[in-house]
C-alpha cells in the first residue's frame, strides 16, 4: 500500500480534481462528504485521522464518485442519499432532491398542528420528505401521500421503512383527482411542480440533466394548475377548519393569494423563506 492513499492525500486528491467545477471550499466540503460516506466516519474522525491508509478498492470508488460529479451529477444523487429535517433518505431519477426550503414548509406544519390524530395528505410524494417527517412528528398522524410516479413511489416506501413510520403511499394523478376516493382531511399539503418553462432556461445543468421534470416543470399557460386542482380537492374533503399548506413559486405569490382567496379559503398567508423570497402559502377552510 503506498502511503500517498492517505485521508489526507486523499482530501487533496478531490480538491484538486474538483478544482474546475467546484470553489475550494465547497470542493474541500465535498470530499468531507464522499469520505465520511466510504469510511463511515464522522467529520471529527476524519480530522483525527488524516494519516489513515485509504485502501485501493476505496480510492477506486473515489474516482468513480469524482467522475460522476465531473458529469454535473449533484452529490446527492452520486450517493444515492439526502438528509433532510435530520433524516436520511434514498434519493434517485425518480425524485427530487429535497431542498432546504421545503425543511421550512415541513418545520412551519409541525409546530402549528400540536392536535393529535390528524388525517394528512401530502401531495406529490417525491422521496417521501415531507409525509415522513410529519409521520414522525405529528402525535398519531394517519398520513396519506400519492404521486403519478410508481418509481417515487417505491422509493418513499423503501424511506418509509429506513425511518421507521407508516405512511400510505398511493399512486394517483392529482389532475384527475375526482377518479379516486378520499378520506375527510385536517391537513393537505403539497410541494407540487412549479416552475414554467420560461424559467427553465436559467436552471443549472445539474438539475436539469438530473432531476424528475415532471416534479419540476409546468406550462407557461397554466402554472397555477396544480394548486387550482388541490384547492379543488381541499373544498370537497378538507374538513372547516381544516389547513391548506404549499411550497410556492415565489414569482407566483399575488396570483396564488387570488387563486386561494377565490376558490374560499380564509387567513391566506405568502410566507417567506430564510432568503426573503416568496416560497410558502398557508390557508384554512
Amino acid at each position: 500500500m503506498s502511503q500517498l492513499n492517505n485521508i489526507q492525500s486523499t482530501i487533496n486528491y478531490i480538491k484538486k480534481e474538483l478544482e474546475s467545477i467546484y470553489s475550494s471550499r465547497e470542493s474541500e466540503s465535498i470530499a468531507y462528504i464522499l469520505l465520511e460516506e466510504l469510511l463511515n466516519y464522522s467529520r471529527t474522525q476524519i480530522q483525527l485521522n488524516k494519516t489513515e491508509a485509504i485502501q485501493d478498492e476505496q480510492f477506486e470508488k473515489i474516482k468513480e464518485y469524482i467522475a460522476d460529479l465531473k458529469e454535473n451529477k449533484p452529490i446527492q444523487y452520486v450517493l444515492g442519499e439526502a438528509d433532510f429535517y435530520e433524516l436520511k433518505f434514498k434519493v434517485n431519477q425518480h425524485t427530487l432532491i429535497p431542498r432546504p426550503e421545503t425543511e421550512e414548509l415541513v418545520h412551519a406544519i409541525i409546530n402549528e398542528n400540536k392536535d393529535a390524530n390528524l388525517h394528512v395528505l401530502d401531495i406529490g410524494t417525491g422521496s417521501g420528505c415531507i409525509p415522513i417527517c410529519l409521520a414522525k412528528h405529528l402525535l398519531n398522524a394517519d398520513v396519506t401521500s400519492v404521486d403519478i410516479s410508481s418509481g417515487a413511489i417505491k422509493t418513499a416506501k423503501e424511506n418509509a421503512k429506513l425511518n421507521s413510520v407508516q405512511v400510505r403511499f398511493e399512486e394517483r394523478d392529482i389532475l384527475n383527482w375526482e377518479a379516486y376516493e378520499w378520506e375527510q382531511l385536517d391537513i393537505i399539503v403539497s410541494n407540487p411542480p412549479y416552475v414554467t418553462n420560461t424559467e427553465k432556461e436559467k436552471m443549472e445543468k445539474n438539475v436539469l440533466d438530473f432531476e424528475p421534470h415532471t416534479a419540476l416543470f409546468v406550462s407557461d399557460h397554466d402554472p397555477l394548475i396544480f394548486y387550482q386542482r388541490i384547492a379543488e380537492l381541499a373544498q370537497e374533503y378538507l374538513k372547516e377548519g381544516g389547513k391548506l399548506y404549499f411550497e410556492i413559486n415565489e414569482s407566483l405569490g399575488k396570483e396564488m393569494s387570488e387563486l386561494m382567496e377565490q376558490k374560499g379559503f380564509s387567513n391566506v398567508q405568502v410566507r417567506k423563506d430564510i432568503n426573503g423570497k416568496d416560497r410558502m402559502m398557508s390557508a384554512i377552510k
